[in-house]
């Protein structure tokens, strides 16, 4: 069987180098595998970088009068120090569940910094009896319930839409569940105006991996013609995903965000931002771009077989447990310690009892043996929320801040994993 040709991830040496030292070091205490690595580092670095890009297209300057905000989304990565992190940078953060709502409570945000989203709120957001939250609707059964609310309680409020743009990405031919459709949209604008609520913001969602700043500008342009419709002037657009994450390949080894410019983007949100003649924001929730290079995932080859050409490693974790973004995504893996040598197709597999458990089927080092660490970048969006407990244990998480590296979440113990049940 003949090896296909490495994959070209396109890191810079020095994150490599970043993430090496800070494996070591954590094997250096015997932090038990598979455990993940979370640091601060790279968030701010990709911040930074989309401040500068923005910066191009005059936002962010003193002549400005749109300010940029950009939200930490809590879903894509719920790890409380991160979440503290965040807090102490003085940035909001943007919650979908009662349980990351109660988080940011918990963390210390204040119901000010702190935007609701997401399906179904009129099921539970009546609980908290929080003044000034940001909450955008979804539907019209959570207007009719939550609109008293939002009235007496001051809230800022915005409607989400269902644009064109907007499809289920494994059947295209089929919309999202989420936002309000177009006439609907209508109708919700004009009644929330009658009742006289803080009503500000537009917000819609246009999935991962984009691959065209031209998106935005069609969903932005369809937006606007609603609000003409409706006669409602938004001060705010809140942007959710699309910009598409960095060094991950799809199965097929494409890269996603090869034809994705961040000055196209800054300059798409420049131009749109003159259909909007009230608007004073723009809010961006690009949670994979934003904390996909944050994290690392490392797991020890526990086993070694070979057949049919294939060479097999199997894991203490894997897919099963703890990546499930491999079903559709290649990230690179590094060997600890650093292997040389000739190269062979090789399969990493998990410690679960399925075939499904498979990290990645990539060429490798034939010199990787039992006992030797396999560290798997891009971690940092949908890992942990998605991790598993399929006949094993949570990992440990570690946590990289201004401190050093430090043990935040302990590996699952069977007490932890059996004692839930009465």
């Amino acid at each position: 069987m003949k090896t296909p040709a490495p994959l070209k991830f396109g890191h810079k040496p020095e994150t490599i180098e970043f993430w090496q030292r800070l494996v070591r070091e954590a094997l250096s205490v015997s932090t038990p595998t598979p455990f993940y690595i979370c640091s601060a580092q790279p968030i701010a670095e990709r911040i930074s970088e989309l401040e500068a890009a923005l910066g191009t297209a005059g936002f962010g300057t003193k002549n400005s009068k749109i300010k940029i905000q950009n939200w930490l989304s809590c879903k894509t990565q719920p790890v409380a120090a991160l979440l503290k992190w965040w807090h102490g940078q003085g940035r909001p953060i943007e919650v979908v569940s009662e349980f990351e709502l109660q988080a940011a409570l918990a963390i210390g945000f204040a119901p000010e910094n702190i935007l609701v989203n997401g399906p179904a709120k009129h099921s539970w957001l009546q609980k908290f009896f929080l003044r000034g939250l940001s909450v955008n609707f979804d539907s019209p059964a959570e207007i009719t319930k939550l609109l008293p609310i939002a009235k007496k309680l001051d809230w800022r409020c915005g409607i989400r839409f269902n644009t064109s743009e907007e499809f289920d990405p494994e059947n295209p031919q089929f919309p999202t569940q989420f936002g309000f459709t177009h006439d609907e949209a209508v109708a919700a604008l004009k009644k929330l105006l009658r009742a006289k609520v803080r009503i500000e913001t537009v917000h819609f969602h246009l999935r991962t991996n984009l691959h065209s700043a031209q998106v935005y500008q069609r969903a932005l342009a369809e937006v606007a013609e609603i609000c003409r419709i409706a006669k409602f002037s938004p001060q705010v657009i809140d942007l959710g995903g699309g910009l598409p994450v960095r060094h991950v390949l799809s199965r097929a080894g494409k890269v996603f965000d090869g034809e994705f410019g961040l000055r196209a983007f800054a300059e798409t949100l420049r131009l749109a931002a003159k259909q909007f003649p009230a608007l004073r924001e723009i809010w961006l929730e690009n949670g994979r771009w934003i904390s996909a290079g944050s994290g690392v995932l490392v797991v020890k080859i526990l086993d070694v077989k070979e057949r049919r050409g294939l060479r097999q490693l199997i894991c203490d974790g894997g897919r099963t447990l703890n990546a499930l973004t491999s079903i559709w995504e290649q990230h690179k893996l590094l060997p600890v310690p650093e292997r040389s040598g000739a190269e062979v197709l090789t399969a990493v597999h998990g410690p679960t009892c399925m075939a499904f458990d498979q990290l990645a089927r990539i060429p490798l080092p034939r010199s990787l043996k039992a006992g030797d660490h396999l560290v798997w970048l891009e971690a940092g969006a949908y890992h942990i929320p998605w991790e598993t407990r399929f006949s094993h244990g949570h990992a440990a998480v570690l946590w990289h801040g201004e401190k050093g590296l430090k043990l935040v979440r302990e590996r699952q113990s069977f007490e932890s994993f059996w004692g839930v049940w009465k």
